[in-house]
């Protein structure tokens, strides 16, 4: 996907975010760090213009709630966590880039109910390669683009990478 084709998916997203939760009373988007936030930021604009109203964005890092957590090293770097907003009785949609076998997205919804008992929550996944090992589905989907295992999908984003595009890699 091309900078254009990105944009179209999140437009999209927005619009369809909008449509589910009949407008944007109560809705809040959450990003899991990192290329998620910046998506969240995006969607946020993108409501915004469209309904001509404001929707609180947070981000969330997952790293405590992570199943793997003893594999990932003696030390895991964690970083910031801003939900500046209370999650209780709100219609949150966590934001990532990729959904690859559902357990980032366990590890945020944990994350969210952390921080209170929110009344529904969504998925909003900019791209979504299958391969799942639990069973997450998302709300949300900018595109699908089925791989294999010996695929990575790669999503640049300017606060990162320079450059917005969505790239498969194989790891051959």
């Amino acid at each position: 996907m091309d900078e254009a084709a990105v944009g179209r998916a999140l437009r999209r997203i927005a619009h369809e975010i909008i449509e589910r939760n009949d407008g944007c009373e109560d809705v809040m988007l959450i990003g899991i760090r990192r290329r998620g936030v910046p998506l969240a930021q995006r969607i946020a604009q993108h409501v915004e213009s469209i309904e001509n109203t404001t929707v609180p964005v947070g981000e969330i890092d997952i790293t405590f709630y992570r199943d793997d957590l003893t594999s990932v090293g003696d030390m895991p770097r964690v970083n910031k966590t801003g939900v500046p907003f209370d999650v209780t009785g709100k219609r949150i949609v966590i934001v990532d880039d990729v959904l690859f076998t559902g357990r980032t997205a366990r590890a945020a919804i944990e994350a969210v109910f952390a921080l209170g008992r929110p009344a529904m929550i969504q998925l909003a996944i900019l791209i979504d390669r299958g391969h799942r090992e639990l069973p997450i589905r998302a709300d949300y989907v900018g595109k699908n683009i089925p791989t294999s295992h010996t695929e990575v999908v790669a999503v640049r984003l300017p606060e990162y990478d320079g450059e917005t595009s969505v790239q498969i890699l194989s790891l051959d």
